[in-house]
């Protein structure tokens, strides 16, 4: 899917003249992977950070790794990750800190943090988490840009499909959303990577308005699973927030183009394809 749309480039035209070396922490994620995948495409040298990394082994939570992985490196992209309360202030914010630290050792001229359209209006604890990042970065040593991207087609579905199990889809009403394919979120990252640090953020986001229920309904119907949808009551800050909109945005930096039920559909057709071609062919 190379659908996108840069609508609203504020930056000057692509700086990278020549290949630049730039390292992806969390480069085998959900959206790492895509961010990995479009600047080796473009021709740069991409190194690949992650606990699990043959080449560049890297842990955020200790710091162990990043000086040898950042040596000579010009760009760094945090696209790590963590949801669990137990680790992801450690992964992402101490982390950060670490990452932070080694990169001006290694003079590193451009951090790019991956964040979340309206993660400091909504009252959650990962987005608190995410919002010190932010923070940490922009008062860091290091020039930087921020890219904050509208919630992942990906994680509806693994949310949809998990729930799902127990015989319901969590569908309150009056939540506006605007999820965006990883793969479009990821070309917007690769562009901040490329281009000068804009000391600022930058907002992409998905091609279309919606809300919670419509996008359980869209996973129903294009996945024939049998699932009730649950209004779930949103009380509180938490429900004010979410139903004011904070996680969607009106003029983003650049629009993804895949809606989420052309990705799904698109998704759901692969997964058939690579079941036939699995499966074991038959004697007439």
């Amino acid at each position: 899917m190379n659908a996108y749309s840069d609508i609203t480039d504020t930056y000057e035209n692509d700086t990278a003249r020549t290949p630049l070396v730039i390292a992806v922490a969390g480069g085998t994620g959900t959206l790492g992977r895509h961010v990995v995948a479009e600047l080796t495409a473009r021709g740069h040298r991409v190194r690949v950070l992650s606990r699990g990394s043959e080449r560049y082994p890297v842990d955020l939570a200790t710091g162990r790794g990043l000086t040898a992985a950042l040596a000579g490196c010009d760009v760094v992209v945090d696209a790590a990750n963590s949801t669990s309360p137990r680790t992801m202030r450690a992964t992402l914010v101490d982390g950060t800190r670490r990452l932070l630290g080694a990169e001006r050792a290694a003079g590193v001229g451009h951090h790019v943090c991956v964040s979340i359209v309206g993660c400091d209006r909504v009252p959650m604890p990962y987005y608190k988490v995410k919002t010190d990042q932010e923070d940490l970065v922009a008062a860091g040593p290091v020039p930087w840009t921020t890219v904050r991207a509208t919630q992942f087609h990906e994680l509806a579905a693994s949310v949809f499909a998990a729930t799902a199990r127990g015989r319901f889809l969590p569908a309150p009403k009056n939540v506006p959303l605007q999820p965006i394919a990883a793969a479009e979120a990821a070309r917007a990252v690769a562009d901040a990577a490329v281009r000068a640090p804009r000391n600022g953020r930058v907002e992409v986001a998905g091609p279309e308005r919606t809300d919670l229920r419509a996008l359980a309904s869209t996973w129903r119907a294009t996945t024939g699973r049998g699932a009730a949808l649950l209004p779930l009551p949103l009380p509180g800050r938490i429900g004010r927030a979410l139903r004011a909109g904070h996680l969607t945005t009106g003029l983003p930096d650049a629009r993804g183009a895949t809606g989420f039920a052309r990705w799904l559909e698109e998704r759901e057709q692969e997964e058939r394809t690579q079941g036939e071609a699995a499966a074991p062919s038959r004697g007439v």
